[in-house]
């Protein structure tokens, strides 16, 4: 038992120290090829680090913290938007067999098709502000829960279905307790996914055409040639998709437990 925990233990403290090194390596990578490129196009980290700090300071963009919370508010108003319209969708297409026979395969197929096809034609209903980021952000975010609701729906035992019916159970009993349990897994990695296409389609959407925003601020610098002040943004810009991904895992993780 003693030599389990030990190499438990062992095993956690290698996984970091890994990461840590491939880190440094990826660091004195960039910095050694940076050095010989043309300092306009590449940047090394040694340039980076002042800029990230002038960054926040508010010294380079001053418009900095208003225009992550319209980028964050974009994408909660995307996300909120997807889960409504992916669970509805979803529920209504899975609990009845006929309509998801014959609309399942139709979304699968809308799902398959490049996303940066429909931008365009969001540019033309909604314009250059918010609503058109929105818009990208929640057709990112809709698929991925609408099938994830589809495939829980399907992964559901009908016998188990059959002796909820037998004991009396109501449906609204058995939506609860027996399907939600048996598909919740399915359905919070779909929520997930869901979260991390409607983050990036909200700054994709920002970057190709957007007068605010963090992807506006990205494409300001990329266009005047300010490449430390690109690369500092990117991180912060990366900060707020791994936070967004972390905090889902968590919820991911907690949802397996319960499942358990």
């Amino acid at each position: 038992m003693t030599s389990r925990c030990a190499r438990w233990a062992s095993a956690d403290v290698r996984v970091p120290a890994l990461r840590a090194a491939i880190l440094v390596l990826f660091l004195l990578a960039w910095e050694g090829v940076a050095r010989t490129a043309n300092p306009l196009l590449y940047v090394p980290p040694s340039a980076v680090l002042p800029a990230f700090g002038r960054l926040l300071a508010l010294e380079s963009y001053p418009d900095l913290v208003p225009s992550l919370l319209l980028t964050l508010r974009e994408i909660l108003v995307a996300y909120a938007l997807a889960i409504a319209a992916g669970l509805g969708c979803g529920f209504a297409l899975g609990l009845n067999r006929t309509i998801g026979r014959a609309y399942g395969p139709i979304l699968a197929a809308l799902y398959a098709v490049p996303a940066v096809v429909w931008y365009p034609s969001l540019m033309l209903f909604f314009g250059l502000d918010a609503a058109s980021k929105i818009a990208f952000g929640f057709l990112l975010g809709f698929f991925p829960i609408t099938l994830a609701v589809l495939a829980g729906i399907r992964q559901v035992s009908p016998h188990m279905l059959v002796v909820a019916r037998a004991f009396g159970a109501r449906p609204l009993v058995i939506f609860v307790k027996v399907m939600v349990p048996a598909m919740l897994f399915t359905l919070v990695g779909g929520l997930r996914t869901g979260l991390a296409l409607s983050v990036i389609g909200v700054i994709v959407g920002e970057i190709l055409g957007s007068r605010s925003g963090m992807g506006a601020l990205i494409n300001h610098a990329y266009g005047l040639f300010r490449t430390s002040d690109y690369v500092a943004l990117v991180l912060v810009t990366l900060v707020l998709i791994v936070g967004s991904d972390a905090l889902a895992s968590l919820v991911e993780r907690r949802a397996q437990r319960w499942t358990d």
